[in-house]
């Protein structure tokens, strides 16, 4: 069960790190983290241009790096389960040069969720050999790039 600090809901970075506070559901948190990064890829990022939406990764991929990093620090456990900013990046990436709608973000949720929990290799060695902020972030980058794979290998095969 996860445990989540009430830090989470004073601290904006904490609050970040916990993906907008969706960390700290009390089971499957990397799960509803990812669904709540469904909600602003289908409100608006899946209306940007790819250049704003490459943009957004790299952006987003630097930021969770110092907040994960931060977060971590702070509550003195490395890649607490309620620190999901790594999977709305990972997700994310998964969802970049996606077609836009619903059944495309369920899709790809399906598919990132599943390379997090399943971890192929690198992703389970990022996991446990890369420390700090960037281990924390890149572990979900490399699961979201292995659904990226599969969401564009079904897209063109729709």
């Amino acid at each position: 069960m996860n445990r989540a600090p009430a830090s989470i809901w004073k601290n904006p970075v904490h609050f970040l790190a916990f993906g907008l506070g969706s960390g700290a559901a009390p089971w499957a948190p990397g799960t509803v983290g990812t669904a709540a990064a469904v909600i602003p890829y289908l409100l608006w990022i899946q209306y940007f241009s790819i250049g704003s939406f490459l943009l957004l990764l790299v952006i987003s991929f630097i930021i969770g790096v110092w907040l994960c990093e931060k977060t971590s620090e702070d509550l003195g456990v490395h890649d607490h389960s309620g620190i999901v900013w790594d999977e709305f990046v990972g997700y994310w990436l998964t969802m970049f040069l996606a077609p836009q709608g619903w059944m495309w973000a369920l899709i790809g949720f399906v598919l990132f969720r599943f390379f997090d929990i399943l971890k192929p290799w690198p992703v389970k060695w990022a996991d446990r050999r890369i420390a700090g902020g960037f281990g924390i972030m890149v572990d979900d980058l490399l699961a979201g790039a292995y659904a990226w794979i599969c969401l564009q290998i079904i897209v063109r095969l729709y």
